[in-house]
């Protein structure tokens, strides 16, 4: 009855959200759905001795800590609502299982998700020290693309479906240009910037990639692609060029050559691949009401480790074991007990407080200010997965973080893309934290200016000014900057130019000459970076605390892990009410995904019109990666 009740619940919300019910109504859902759940009992769940942790790859592993999922592209991409686990939440599940007696091992099966390609590589990084336990890790997969195959490639035995393929042809980025569309509508773009290779316009000013662009994408691509590459032969036993001779052979190697070129182990359906399992294993269920093998999902497990931690302390150990120690042995005397913040820095750098998915300087340098006082506080850690944008936002979240490096240990961990404005902020890092796959750098500047003179006359529209002085209307959208104008803006954009490159030099110990040579707009890998002194070490979120921890002087396991911004305990509650109602409410509703071209096409157009949201610096000055730099 339970169960009944809660999927019709579920489906009662899927019905509101879709036709666009009030908030009311989905209020009234969430308390029907809390009186279920206190009548049946507290719905923490079980973990069952023997069990294998079951990681699903089409789940969304998110940097920020717990709040509702984003419906928007979800209902308009069909229907699907991919499960969603805190990035760290997962890390931590993963690494404690590895020493839990009642987890036997890992089953990974395949699925794509929005996760980023640096949150891939510390999950991957995860399952292999789970690995180190001597716990077995299998894998099976059907259309294996290449994020399904890289995380999977970690396991000791992969299977494949006789009918699938493994796709990893590489990486590409394709960019996306609006000059000739701005055109036709009569929209103008005037720019102003600093840096042969700040590209961030391009897709508003060009009808294609500028030699400079094309140059230090084709060098960002073979980065990533060969740091991919040489985890996926490590796991493999395998040689990089053999696997790279095979995909540009093949480009998708169906099963019996993937079988053949190392691959893959075997080649066998999903029911007998869950038959092998249920022998290993023993009988259980999938969750989702089927006869399986003995299992948990991550997201499950993750919750019911979290509700021991509410009553003790959560440590980031397995990576603190990996660090040696930075603040030293005080004596043999107990060290102090702490906390370490861990502060989200996601979504484009907006002026003002910003709204959902972005940086806003006021909010987010006010959240700093608390931190930075709060005398619980004793090291913070910054997790930047941005970037960038608004110049002005970025300095004065800058500002806070330098004042806070002043009192306490300041740490940054960058994610997926640390880049443009999302570098500014980190310069007054004590130590800085990357993947090899990460974006970065981008130390640029440029000034963006809308017009639609043209599209005005089109319309038949008409504007008057009056004023009282020669720039009083500079920056009106009903015509271009004038050449004296641009000229101001140019001054503007070099002033700021010099005051990023400034901040760099300053934060990185790096002589201004050669800051200023690596620059010019130029985007990064981690891995490249790391040689020219914009990142200290090559490293994850985990490492990232257990360092800060340590720079505090705290002890491992005498220290707290605090997220920020903090959920409320509604938000918390809704969030965890949305995971069940994901995996069991919604679980038939991946039959109803649209068609991927379709879906794909949306969200990529979807993309690119929000981040024109953020471009409302109120001096028309950006610290932004290029918008067209997405690798597929």
């Amino acid at each position: 009855m339970k169960s009944f009740l809660r999927s019709m619940l579920a489906a009662f919300v899927a019905l509101v959200l879709f036709f666009g019910g009030g908030f009311a109504l989905l209020m009234l859902a969430v308390a029907m759905f809390s009186f279920v759940g206190k009548s049946a009992g507290p719905r923490v769940p079980t973990v069952p001795s023997g069990a294998f942790l079951v990681v699903n790859l089409d789940t969304h592993f998110r940097d920020a800590p717990a709040g509702p999922p984003d419906f928007t592209m979800a209902l308009l991409g069909g229907g699907h609502l991919p499960p969603t686990v805190p990035l760290r939440r997962a890390l931590d599940a993963i690494r404690t299982a590895a020493d839990d007696e009642r987890i036997k091992g890992v089953v990974i099966f395949g699925g794509d998700s929005a996760t980023g390609i640096a949150e891939r590589r510390e999950l991957r990084a995860a399952l292999a020290d789970f690995k180190e336990s001597g716990k077995p890790i299998r894998a099976y997969l059907s259309l294996a693309s290449r994020s399904q195959y890289y995380l999977a490639s970690v396991a000791d035995k992969i299977a494949l479906d006789p009918f699938g393929f493994v796709a990893i042809p590489g990486l590409a980025s394709q960019g996306l240009f609006f000059k000739n569309a701005f055109e036709k509508l009569g929209v103008g773009v005037q720019v102003t910037r600093v840096g042969k290779y700040k590209s961030a316009v391009e897709p508003f000013t060009s009808d294609g990639l500028s030699e400079e662009n094309r140059e230090q994408t084709q060098m960002l691509l073979n980065d990533v692609w060969g740091s991919l590459l040489g985890d996926m032969a490590a796991s493999r036993g395998l040689e990089v060029s053999e696997i790279q001779a095979a995909v540009d052979a093949e480009g998708v190697l169906l099963a019996e050559s993937a079988l053949k070129h190392g691959l893959v182990d075997e080649l066998v359906y999903r029911d007998e691949f869950l038959a092998a399992m249920r022998a290993e294993a023993g009988h259980g269920s999938d969750g989702a009401g089927n006869r399986s093998f003995k299992q948990i999902s991550l997201q499950k497990y993750s919750r019911a480790l979290r509700a021991g931690e509410r009553a003790g302390v959560f440590v980031e150990k397995a990576a603190a074991e990996k660090k040696k120690s930075v603040a030293g042995e005080a004596g043999g005397a107990r060290k102090p007990r702490g906390r370490v913040a861990v502060l989200y820095a996601e979504g484009a750098i907006v002026d003002g407080r910003g709204g959902p998915g972005q940086i806003g300087g006021e909010r987010f340098a006010q959240e700093l200010r608390t931190l930075r006082e709060d005398s619980r506080v004793s090291a913070i850690v910054l997790r930047v997965n941005s970037p960038g944008g608004s110049a002005s936002a970025s300095e004065a979240i800058q500002r806070e973080l330098s004042l806070a490096a002043q009192s306490k240990p300041v740490v940054v961990s960058m994610g997926s893309v640390a880049a443009s404005g999302g570098y500014w902020i980190s310069t007054p890092a004590q130590r800085i934290f990357a993947e090899p796959v990460t974006i970065t750098g981008s130390i640029g500047v440029v000034g963006v200016f809308f017009n639609i003179e043209s599209l005005s006359e089109k319309l038949g529209l008409n504007f008057e000014t009056v004023k009282t002085s020669r720039f009083a209307d500079t920056g009106a959208i009903d015509r271009p900057l004038t050449a004296a104008e641009l000229s101001i803006a140019q001054r503007s954009v070099d002033w700021i130019y010099d005051k990023f490159i400034e901040r760099v030099a300053e934060g990185r110990g790096l002589a201004p000459d050669f800051v200023h040579e690596i620059a010019q707009g130029r985007v990064w890998s981690g891995l490249r970076a790391q040689r020219l002194g914009l990142v200290d070490e090559l490293g994850g979120l985990g490492e990232a605390i257990a360092y800060a921890a340590e720079a505090a002087g705290l002890e491992q396991g005498r220290y707290r892990v605090s997220e920020y911004p903090r959920p409320t305990q509604f938000g918390e509650a809704l969030a965890e009410f949305f995971e069940e109602f994901m995996q069991e409410g919604f679980g038939e509703a991946r039959a109803l995904k649209a068609n991927a071209v379709v879906r794909g096409l949306w969200q990529r157009a979807a993309s690119e019109l929000r981040a024109l949201e953020s471009y409302n610096d109120p001096q028309h000055v950006y610290a932004r990666l290029p918008l067209i730099l997405e690798l597929n």
